[in-house]
């Protein structure tokens, strides 16, 4: 659990280099107020119905459901305190219509029992959800307990989803997602899937997201990537700011697959067990204004434990990068005036050759990159020659890392070796057999021709630096020198931070 949400401060770096001396970055702290301590004061909602309100009484069961299914759209329902329930079967659930609007009072409880498996579901637009719990709902995998068909235009504000198996919540096209505790569900606090179609225009803002993935899904199904605090699945426009995501077993956020224009700012995210943020697969975001605390404790040390050589890092872009031909808010990705403080490893850009559009090595099966829309173009003899070559790759390219401040105490992380690395870097290519991409041809490109850069960043602590493959480790000067020539204009103190 975190402590202290100031941002640590330390006087002073010195260059281990002749590079320029510039000031030091400033990153714009998270304030008290914009990290989301919202489980301890999730807020009140109305102590009485408001004008033209549906009242929803606690004593009768299944009745929020049935007022749903007798009113107008438009209807607002508030809930008066107390423990509601929906009838005892699993599929029981409230449909609202397009409009609805549903008020909990102070002590206003939706509770599946460990019998319902879906709260709230249809495809009403614009429904509006506060100041309401809702727990004990058993969702399958992957699936979700509120808006469970991923809706569009819904807003949930000011609620406590909890404890429920699967994730807490959908998202669909629009969607608001303000002020909420989203704690303790079996998979993920929100699962960010809409089947069929992307999502557009999603708000994540302000929310603690905290203790989900209870279920342990990354051991039930070793490799599916299907954990963590909030996972993004094709968001074409996303800002997520001001949440504090924290002491998720796995990662805290994760963008995974044709996710596009994220903007991920001023949040806290301490104390995941994996990475705090994993952009894959994915296009154009900027990540700026973010504390980074004490996460990867867990799985970092667990893979340097059996002998992995990988730079497992706290913030992991895999096959992301800027692409100025997809529409985005920026055409690059921006990395910059974050705060990362004594996590496991830092920052790592990395691409694997062997996943690619159309490759049975592509984790994201049946998915092709944003540039090809038919997957079976990328089949030889077409892919081996331009445009295909380049276009049927997710690359991990047009990275900006700059003005941000990386601090290690490898006492405080209890580590001696591994847990200390910034990477760029890539696997030597060898599967499938057509593979245009077989050799060391993408090492080479992501860690020198893809315009990826760190630049102007302060360092304090024993930081080393990986480059091309996981077998290359650099100290600073190797880093700055050539053929890498990263972090000019730089600060390096060695030894550890604090």
């Amino acid at each position: 659990m975190a402590s202290a949400l100031a941002l640590l401060a330390v006087a002073g770096c010195d260059t281990s280099t002749a590079s320029t001396q510039r000031p030091e970055p400033t990153a714009a702290a998270p304030t008290a107020a914009s990290v989301a301590r919202v489980c301890a004061h999730p807020g009140d909602g109305p102590a009485t119905a408001p004008a033209g309100a549906v009242t929803v009484d606690p004593a009768v069961p299944g009745d929020l459901a049935a007022k749903t299914a007798k009113s107008p759209p438009h209807t607002t329902f508030w809930l008066r305190p107390g423990t509601h329930r929906l009838a005892a079967d699993r599929y029981a659930q409230v449909i609202p219509k397009e409009g609805d609007t549903y008020l909990g009072a102070p002590g206003a409880v939706l509770d599946g029992r460990k019998t319902n498996q879906y709260a709230f579901g249809g495809t009403a637009r614009d429904v509006t959800l506060r100041y309401l719990t809702v727990r004990g709902f058993v969702a399958p995998h992957d699936e979700g307990v509120v808006n469970h068909d991923s809706a569009d235009g819904w807003v949930i504000e000011h609620s406590v989803i909890r404890d429920n198996s699967g994730a807490g919540l959908m998202a669909g096209a629009r969607q608001r997602v303000r002020a909420n505790c989203l704690r303790g569900n079996g998979q993920y606090g929100m699962n960010a899937y809409k089947s069929g179609g992307r999502i557009t225009g999603l708000l994540v803002e302000g929310n603690e997201i905290t203790g989900n993935n209870t279920g342990d899904w990354e051991k039930k199904r070793p490799g599916c990537g299907c954990t963590g605090g909030v996972k993004f699945w094709a968001v074409d426009g996303a800002d997520v700011r001001g949440n504090w995501v924290h002491d998720n077993r796995g990662a805290g956020l994760w963008a995974d697959t044709n996710n596009n224009d994220f903007r991920i700012e001023r949040n806290v995210l301490e104390s995941n067990d994996g990475a705090a943020l994993i952009y894959e697969t994915s296009y154009n975001a900027v990540i700026r204004d973010n504390v980074f605390r004490r996460n990867n404790w867990v799985e970092g040390r667990g893979y340097a434990d059996r002998g992995d050589t990988f730079p497992f890092a706290t913030v992991y872009l895999s096959e992301s990068g800027g692409e100025p031909r997809v529409k985005a808010r920026t055409d690059r990705i921006d990395v910059y005036r974050n705060t990362l403080e004594n996590n496991w490893s830092g920052i790592t850009l990395w691409e694997n050759a062997d996943r690619f559009c159309n490759s049975p090595a592509n984790t994201s099966s049946g998915d092709c990159t944003l540039l090809v829309k038919k997957t079976s173009r990328c089949a030889r003899p077409a892919i081996a020659s331009a445009p295909l070559y380049a276009d049927c790759r997710w690359k991990t390219q047009r990275v900006d890392i700059h003005d941000n401040r990386f601090v290690l105490d490898k006492s405080v992380v209890d580590c001696t070796v591994k847990c200390d690395r910034m990477a760029v870097l890539a696997n030597y290519g060898t599967y499938p057999d057509w593979s245009p991409y077989k050799g060391e041809g993408v090492a080479r490109a992501v860690t020198l021709q893809q315009h990826n850069r760190w630049h102007d960043n302060t360092y304090v602590g024993p930081w080393t630096f990986v480059a091309l493959d996981p077998s290359r480790v650099l100290d600073f000067a190797q880093w700055q020198g050539a053929p890498y020539q990263q972090d000019a204009g730089s600060t390096f103190r060695a030894g550890d931070g604090g």
